[in-house]
């Protein structure tokens, strides 16, 4: 492995001198953009982690950079006294794990059944879904028909309300429509169905927008809470995690303002403040998102850009 790099890395060198004075000065630019890029985005995740790791009070006085100057997990420990929090966790898990297979199995069939030609209705389908995007009922509206199917104060009102989106339709019904059709019409040739076709042909063939997509409404389905505080926010059963932080951050920002006098603001110096906790919070959720999504990012870029071409 290492004397791959040394060979890869002696190579890119002797490419680099070979090239006239310009290039070279236009490389090294785009090198250092790259650079200063990279630190700039790198910069806050870092700061929220050092934050989050360092003392209350130390982090009071300010200047806390990249690395903690006083290590602690106090403000994570913190975090365990809220018993909703683990319950909160586990719905969010099975919210996301849930949610993203009933949406990309819906979303899949249903641009599948979009994509094919002989489908006299497509177009009109596909109209309807476009509108969608545009044109809305509202929140009163919606909260009507969630309560007149009785989904709110249920886990279902999680799933359900978002088994399809028409943006994510769109892409993988443009991607389908790259699949050459003769593969399809050899296997109708062969016997084979319709079902067979999708979960033999379609989806195999579709492994890189499937996993953008199941990117997108993982993401979604895990950062949301705006539901639950509209659906279920009195059934401490079925709330989510997003939800159960966000009363912990009102909470703290609550005793940060009801902390008026001097020996206050000292007594909650010396346990947790709310910058701290609001910074262990922050880990607390970007951590899943940012453990799950290397392992779709290599579909991602060819997921987003070969649905977007037609030949």
């Amino acid at each position: 492995m290492i004397t791959s790099i040394k060979n890869n890395m002696s190579i890119n060198f002797r490419k680099f001198m070979r090239q006239k004075t310009s290039e070279k000065i236009f490389e090294v630019l785009l090198v250092l953009i790259m650079i200063g890029v990279l630190i700039a985005t790198l910069f806050p995740f870092l700061n929220v982690l050092a934050i989050s790791l360092n003392e209350s009070s130390d982090t009071a006085k300010g200047g806390v950079g990249i690395v903690p100057r006083e290590f602690t997990l106090e403000n994570y420990t913190q975090l365990t006294r809220f018993p909703a929090l683990w319950t909160g966790f586990v719905i969010s898990v099975l919210r996301t794990v849930i949610g993203t297979v009933t949406g990309l199995f819906c979303t899949t069939m249903l641009a599948y059944c979009l994509s094919r030609k002989d489908y006299m209705f497509r177009k009109v389908v596909t109209t309807m879904f476009l509108l969608t995007m545009y044109v809305s009922g509202g929140l009163i509206p919606s909260f009507m028909v969630i309560r007149m199917f009785g989904l709110n104060n249920s886990f279902w009102v999680y799933i359900i309300p978002s088994l399809i989106s028409a943006y994510n339709l769109i892409i993988i019904r443009s991607f389908i429509e790259t699949v050459p059709g003769s593969l399809q019409e050899s296997a109708i040739i062969d016997g084979a169905n319709d079902l067979q076709i999708y979960f033999k042909i379609i989806i195999p063939l579709c492994k890189p927008v499937l996993a953008t997509i199941a990117l997108f409404i993982a993401v979604s389905q895990w950062n949301s809470w705006f539901d639950t505080y509209l659906f279920a926010p009195f059934e401490e059963g079925i709330t989510t995690l997003q939800y159960e932080l966000m009363k912990i951050l009102q909470g703290a920002a609550s005793s940060a303002s009801a902390a008026h006098s001097t020996a206050a603001r000292i007594q909650m110096a010396k346990t947790v403040s709310p910058l701290s906790i609001r910074m262990a919070i922050t880990v607390v959720t970007v951590v899943p998102i940012v453990v799950t999504y290397p392992f779709a990012q290599k579909y991602f870029v060819s997921g987003m850009t070969l649905g977007a071409v037609k030949e």
